[in-house]
């Protein structure tokens, strides 16, 4: 038995473990949720240590301190846990907080890492009882290794295979108690088998502006930064409602600030944020080009997210995962079966005039 952990443990830790998928968006962009390379390490140092240093997600986090409160009094370990939502709202912080108020080991992946069942075996078999699991782009978890991770958490046990043709044989692994948290940006992509062996799932929804100053306020401490009450709102307003967008923001006019050796008050704010082309939609220049494409070359739509991408030079999945969920939030895009449709509030955005009524469903 020990020589089978050994060996499961051997197969696939040293790749799986903590690493992170290289893939990114086409196109560099301050105004995507999705984490930069570039930025992970001074990202750690800001992302919150507990549920009280936490901002925001208010219903979340009380129902949650509920939750690892009451695993902690019964000495068990906290069930699975799947958050899921647009990127750059909390999805890694709410892991991290859940691993140190358990008082867990954590341990990180994704979906992409875990390539094959020797991958996601050779973690499980380094489990020790109480350790957080953490699992990003879940959805993107290959099916055979899926397959693998159904009885670690339903019956916390693993099924390794030792040696190759007739003299395989099956061995399983006892697991101690574990918990798995799964964070994805698409819920709807998961397999219904894996979404119900979750004891608890929460959206993350995008944050106030008032929650967006709190965390740049915080952040601004963190880095050492003079931050003016109104220089927070004004890049708290063109943030997307999502904190790692507000906290890159608050680093570009931070440089402006030095070079200029100047505080960061309200108009430093502007001016960073107009040289980066943020405007106080917290629409970046792809953001518009989709809008002015759908508005002046479709008469608003409705037009397919294909044909869309063909006229931007754009990928569809950029569009889709990056760029609309924003535009659909804050009533600028609307989805319908026919295509992508602008609204009234887009054609008033670029400041145009919209079609006579008829010519667009959107519009009566």
């Amino acid at each position: 038995m020990e020589r089978a952990r050994e060996q499961a443990a051997a197969g696939g830790a040293q790749r799986a473990e903590g690493e992170r998928s290289s893939e990114g968006p086409p196109r560099a962009r301050d105004l995507t949720g999705a984490p930069l390379d570039s930025e992970r390490s001074v990202e750690e140092g800001l992302r919150p240590r507990s549920l009280e240093e936490m901002v925001g997600q208010d219903r979340l986090r009380e129902n949650l301190a509920v939750f690892v409160a009451a695993a902690r009094e019964r000495g068990e370990a906290l069930d699975h846990l799947l958050f899921y939502g647009p990127p750059g709202l909390g999805k890694t912080s709410l892991a991290q907080i859940v691993a140190h108020e358990m008082g867990a080991q954590y341990r990180a992946t994704s979906g992409p890492a875990l390539e094959r069942a020797g991958d996601l075996a050779g973690l499980l078999a380094k489990i020790e009882p109480g350790d957080v699991l953490f699992v990003d782009e879940v959805h993107r978890m290959p099916a055979v290794v899926e397959e693998i991770l159904y009885p670690a958490m339903e019956d916390f046990r693993l099924d390794v295979i030792i040696g190759q043709g007739p003299t395989a044989q099956s061995v399983r692994l006892d697991l101690p108690r574990f918990t798995l948290v799964a964070a994805t940006t698409r819920a709807g992509l998961l397999s219904a088998p894996l979404r119900d062996r979750f004891g608890w799932t929460a959206r993350l929804d995008y944050y106030g502006r008032d929650e967006l100053v709190a965390i740049l306020e915080r952040s601004a401490r963190l880095l050492g930064v003079p931050l003016a009450g109104e220089a927070a709102l004004e890049i708290a307003r063109r943030s997307r409602g999502t904190p790692r967008i507000a906290n890159r923001l608050l680093r570009r006019v931070r440089d402006f600030a030095e070079v200029q050796r100047r505080p960061v008050d309200r108009e430093l704010a502007r001016f960073g944020l107009e040289r980066l082309e943020v405007d106080e939609a917290g629409f970046d220049a792809l953001d518009r080009a989709l809008l002015r494409t759908l508005v002046e070359k479709f008469d608003g739509g409705p037009v397919g997210i294909d044909t869309l991408s063909a006229s931007i030079g754009e990928e569809r999945g950029t569009l889709e995962d990056l760029v609309e969920p924003f535009l659909l939030q804050e009533g600028f895009l609307e989805r319908t079966p026919r295509g992508r449709l602008a609204t009234r509030r887009a054609w008033d955005h670029l400041g145009l005039t919209p079609p006579p009524s008829g010519r667009q469903g959107s519009l009566l």
